[in-house]
């Protein structure tokens, strides 16, 4: 019974690295492509944020110990 549950439960685990390509579920179609686009993207494409979605942070951050200008938004609670 025990080596039962034991394989039962690496057989699960075995099925949850299984790596197939995605598919839109069954009644459904992929996404109408893009309006100039040449060719409909791939699901790889879709899945990449655009840059937009994860852009680089650009503010400078303190490398020393500095003194910081004064924030004229912090103001005190009224």
């Amino acid at each position: 019974m025990r080596l039962l549950i034991l394989s039962a439960g690496l057989l699960l685990l075995a099925a949850c690295g299984d790596r197939q390509p995605l598919r839109p579920a069954p009644g459904e179609s992929m996404p109408p492509p893009p309006a100039q686009a040449s060719a409909p993207p791939t699901t790889e494409e879709l899945l990449t944020p655009p840059p937009i979605a994860r852009p680089e942070r650009v503010d400078e951050l303190l490398r020393r110990s500095e003194e910081r200008e004064d924030d004229r938004f912090d103001l005190p609670p009224q």
